[in-house]
């Protein structure tokens, strides 16, 4: 290991590129002042692979979606001069309005949160789906609609030929997510974004959906990056996963590397919180004490200085650079310094052995 080597790029380098985020930083313009949600992001995306982004709400993972999707509005939103995201080597943060209109829905989809929110009410959805066929495949309206009956097939919906007819409000939730991957997926994307995609189903049916998502990204090889709170639902689906706190990633890395020897106290925080069906003591899961640090006014220190039981004087006077654990697993964090006390990794990996 080498305390400040800085990496960004992914394991399995070997493959063809397809996103590249580079130092990414995006505001909001409020009231109160500037809120710094994303503060210089970066990481890389393989072509067929798939990326999770977990971290608590407010952290910044929606808004790096958004940014990805070319849905950050001015006045309001504004990404900062510097910052770059790059698709099959061009940078969308400079495409004009006509080039996001191809790019968003033709290149790249996105599944929201809400469904019902995300969905049109007064639009039956298979004309939801047929209008992106439409307009992004070229599609006559009877093909289209062949084509929107077939993927509400693929995505699971009983009697797609009678359901393409009816509108959101007659889907359940688990549904309508349906019909969101439906619409998502319609077009070929080569990426596609999942906004926490699971977040206000039962656990049953988010199994389903994330098996979709799974068995539709295998078939059309999209490279998926799957936003979420909860690492509970990530182990399956993505092989590396990014860690966001305060609008910084704090630690990268695949995610056996993430799971079993992670490197930053605030995944070990998060890995502590998730409920274990192995755990035969039931034992009260951990919280993380005190807030979020505000972005209006964001620490100069490590921003998880004021949570973090291992904070030092250093923490709060100056960000760490990436310490380098070799394969694309880093992690931001003092505690790597070759002058810093010796603190007991976690090795979880071990834990299951036992």
């Amino acid at each position: 290991m080498e305390a400040g080597s800085k990496n960004t790029g992914s394991a399995g380098g070997a493959e063809k590129k397809l996103l590249s985020v580079q130092n990414l930083r995006v505001s909001y313009h409020t009231y109160a002042g500037e809120v710094q949600s994303v503060r210089g992001v970066s990481f890389d995306l393989e072509e067929g692979s798939a990326l999770a982004i977990v971290g608590e709400s407010g952290c910044g993972k929606s808004v790096t979606a958004r940014s990805i999707m070319g849905l950050i509005k001015p006045p309001a939103g504004e990404i900062k001069p510097g910052s770059r995201i790059f698709y099959r080597g061009e940078d969308i943060v400079q495409y004009d309005r006509k080039k996001l209109e191809q790019y968003r829905g033709g290149e790249c989809a996105i599944v929201f949160q809400d469904a019902l929110a995300a969905l049109n009410p007064t639009m039956r959805v298979g004309k939801q789906i047929m209008e992106n066929l439409i307009a992004h495949r070229h599609m006559g309206k009877q093909e289209a609609l062949r084509e929107a009956v077939e993927m509400l097939r693929r995505v699971g919906i009983p009697e797609p030929e009678k359901r393409v007819r009816q509108y959101p409000h007659q889907f359940s939730g688990g549904m309508r997510q349906r019909v969101m991957i439906a619409i998502a997926f319609a077009c070929d994307p080569k990426l596609l974004i999942c906004d926490e995609p699971t977040t206000a189903l039962d656990v049953t049916i988010q199994g389903q959906i994330l098996d979709i998502i799974k068995d539709l990204q295998k078939k059309h090889r999209t490279s998926v990056i799957l936003i979420t709170h909860d690492l509970g639902v990530v182990a399956n689906i993505a092989r590396e996963i990014a860690v966001m706190y305060a609008g910084m990633i704090v630690e990268r890395g695949s995610s056996e590397d993430i799971f079993y020897r992670p490197r930053h106290p605030y995944t070990w925080a998060l890995i502590r919180s998730v409920p274990r069906l192995d755990d035969e003591n039931k034992a009260e899961l951990e919280s993380i004490p005190g807030t979020p640090p505000d972005l209006i006014d964001p620490p100069k220190g490590c921003p998880f200085c004021t949570r973090c039981r291992y904070c030092m004087d250093i923490c709060r006077e100056e960000m760490p650079e990436n310490a380098d654990f070799g394969a694309g697993h880093t992690a931001s964090c003092w505690l790597h310094h070759p002058l810093a006390p010796k603190v007991e990794m976690p090795d979880y990996e071990k834990e299951d052995r036992q």
